[in-house]
């Protein structure tokens, strides 16, 4: 459940039957939420007022607990929507993190899809498992998690989404290029330059790939009280860059990209 109070904070939590939760001002017994519309306005013993919603996906991701850093829900819709996760689909994740992106993944595809998540450390895995199961009130049937590096992993199978969110995509281009079918799609989510840059010139490097695209959203929030219409001071910035290419057919060259290169892109200019 979420609850908002007058001032626009939120509150989430999980409604069990016989239980009560505490603000300030009074309580709210669980069972008197059960079976309300959303939508309804609910109020405590002390009478302080909320409205009543279930959360979306948005909220139970930047509420539930954390062992790692989330991809926020801004780039997990532009990750679903660049990559065109659709329902059937077979992708391969590597880096589940807290599971995020899993979730978005997994809504995606849908029950006739399939999600094969890799993650390396054993806590994180552990606290995805968790957040996953508590979104979808089960364990999801087409859903496989292994521990350990995707390098080291025995994939089988074709895919049609590669998607990595991790240290050093670049490592795993190949990989990428092995189990995804032709037309697929590889796109990985990195926070800096550095790995941007590494990873574009691994996937041209490579040869199976069109060229990479690169991109970054930003997001700003708008007051509107009347005709008193302005920005946000704050915002949602920088969180990591999306890079994202698709697999070439077979034995076929990829069409070289036609491009004016800035002075001294490329060259290193030796100083005497």
């Amino acid at each position: 459940m979420q609850l908002t109070d007058s001032k626009g904070k939120l509150y989430s939590f999980t409604i069990f039957p016989g239980q009560q939760w505490h603000t300030h001002k009074g309580w709210i017994v669980h069972d008197d939420l059960i079976g309300t519309p959303e939508g309804s306005v609910v109020e405590t013993s002390g009478g302080l007022k909320f409205t009543a919603f279930k959360p979306l996906l948005a909220d139970y991701v930047l509420s539930m607990k954390r062992g790692a850093t989330i991809i926020y829900p801004k780039d997990a819709a532009l990750i679903v929507g660049f990559a065109d996760i659709y329902p059937g689909a077979r992708v391969l994740e590597a880096g589940v993190g807290s599971g995020a992106l899993t979730i978005s993944l997994l809504r995606a595809v849908g029950p006739e899809g399939f999600v094969h998540s890799v993650e390396r450390r054993a806590d994180f895995a552990e606290n995805a498992t968790s957040n996953v199961t508590d979104y979808f009130a089960q364990l999801p049937s087409n859903w496989r998690l292994d521990i350990g590096s995707l390098q080291d992993q025995e994939i089988v199978g074709t895919f049609d989404r590669v998607i990595l969110d991790m240290l050093a995509p670049w490592e795993c281009v190949e990989l990428a290029a092995k189990v995804l079918r032709p037309g697929g799609v590889f796109l990985a989510y990195v926070a800096t330059t550095t790995q941007l840059s590494e990873t574009a010139q691994a996937i041209k490097d490579d040869g199976r790939f069109t060229e990479p695209e690169s991109s970054e959203s930003i997001i700003r929030g708008w007051h509107h009280e009347g005709l008193a219409v302005r920005p946000q001071h704050r915002m949602i910035g920088h969180t990591g860059f999306l890079i994202q290419t698709r697999r070439m057919a077979p034995g076929v060259e990829v069409l070289a990209r036609r491009r004016r290169p800035a002075k001294g892109g490329y060259d290193v200019i030796s100083q005497e």
